[in-house]
């Protein structure tokens, strides 16, 4: 089913948010991927306890604090290796499908669009360097209503901005966290399942599970 608008989540769903630490794997020896693990779980659990306290931050600045404390959790890790691993974080390599996928929606004639926790710098720098800012209509970034994901506000960035009723998006997302988010909202929701975890938020099923977006196109 051919949908008018397909909204696509960033980090973890366009871009591998593990490419920083990989980036630097040699340098940075075997505890690299508790390292990533940790901070992204850091990065994302300051956003919701900021969002419960009403105490907005941006992304960027809980995605320094979050490797702050993942460095410090992982003693092993160069903590003199900080600055690089924050320059790579602004250029996170996305998934090697996302430009043909993205390209044969748009050749569609969907609209295209990136709604994220990402503050407005740090996505407009992702979107150039995996060059993807010639099919994306917008990006729409938590930024401007200043709450984060799951905020019923933050989905309805889109609805109100396009038109359009949630019904017609097909939003997509490789955090069930998000999906169960979205599928409240009332957006059609895939869930982009990377890396094969269980289900979860029963009570907000995705419309579709797929390993990849690859075959978003033809689903």
């Amino acid at each position: 089913m051919q949908y008018a608008a397909y909204v696509f989540d960033a980090y973890g769903t366009l871009f591998d948010v593990h490419a920083a630490v990989r980036r630097h794997a040699d340098r940075i020896g075997p505890d690299g991927q508790l390292l990533s693990e940790i901070w992204r779980a850091k990065q994302l659990e300051y956003s919701w306890v900021r969002s419960l306290m009403g105490s907005y931050a941006d992304f960027w600045q809980l995605t320094e604090q979050a490797l702050d404390f993942a460095l410090r959790k992982v003693p092993s890790a160069d903590p003199g290796l900080r600055t690089k691993l924050l320059e790579a974080y602004w250029r996170l390599d996305c998934y090697p499908e996302v430009p043909a996928v993205l390209k044969a929606l748009k050749a569609s004639g969907a609209r295209l669009a990136i709604l994220s926790n990402g503050s407005p710098e740090m996505l407009e720098a992702a979107v150039k360097s995996a060059a993807l800012d010639q099919v994306l209509d917008d990006i729409y970034s938590v930024d401007t209503v200043r709450r984060f994901k799951t905020d019923p506000a933050v989905y309805d960035m889109v609805a109100t901005g396009w038109r359009l009723y949630p019904g017609a998006v097909s939003f997509q997302s490789s955090n069930r966290w998000d999906i169960a988010g979205a599928t409240k909202f009332g957006f059609r929701t895939v869930w982009i399942n990377r890396s094969n975890q269980p289900e979860e938020y029963r009570d907000f099923p995705p419309a579709l599970i797929l390993p990849t977006l690859e075959s978003l196109v033809t689903a």
